[in-house]
C-alpha cells in the first residue's frame, strides 16, 4: 500500500493519505530519505526527467533504496533510454498478456487452431 501511495502523483492523494505518508516517514530519518527518494524517482519517471537520473542514483547509493539503485545501474542504458526515449513497448505487453490468458484458459482443451479463432474473435 505504500508504495501504491508513494508512486502516486501527491496532488490525488487525500488528507487521510498524506497524512499516513507523512507519519510513516516521520518515524525514523532513514525511512523518510527513502520515501522522499522513491516520490522523486516517481515524479522523474512520470515526467521523464532523464537528466535527474544519475543524481537520484547517487542519492539512493546510500538509502534503503541501494538495492533498487543497483538493479537500475545494471540496466542503466534501458533505463536512460526508457526516460528519454518516446516509444513504449506498453502495446506488445498488452497484447501479449491478452494472449497468454486465452492460453491459459484454454490449458489442455484444444489445440493451436481453437486457440487461433478464439484470439481473433477476441
Amino acid at each position: 500500500m505504500l508504495a501504491h501511495l508513494i508512486g502516486r502523483s501527491p496532488d490525488k492523494l487525500d488528507e487521510q493519505e498524506q497524512e499516513y505518508v507523512h507519519q510513516l516517514s516521520a518515524i525514523h530519518p532513514k525511512l523518510q530519505v527513502a520515501i522522499e527518494l522513491a516520490k522523486d524517482f516517481a515524479t522523474m519517471v512520470r515526467c521523464r526527467q532523464v537528466d535527474k537520473l544519475n543524481l537520484w542514483l547517487a542519492k539512493a547509493k546510500t538509502s534503503l533504496l541501494c538495492r533498487f539503485a543497483a538493479g537500475l545501474r545494471q540496466d542503466y542504458v534501458a533505463i536512460r533510454a526508457a526516460l528519454s526515449l518516446p516509444w513504449s513497448n506498453g502495446p506488445t505487453e498488452g497484447h501479449i498478456n491478452r494472449l497468454k490468458c486465452l492460453k491459459r484458459q484454454m490449458y489442455g482443451r484444444a489445440k493451436l487452431d481453437l486457440l487461433r479463432q478464439r484470439l481473433l474473435a477476441a
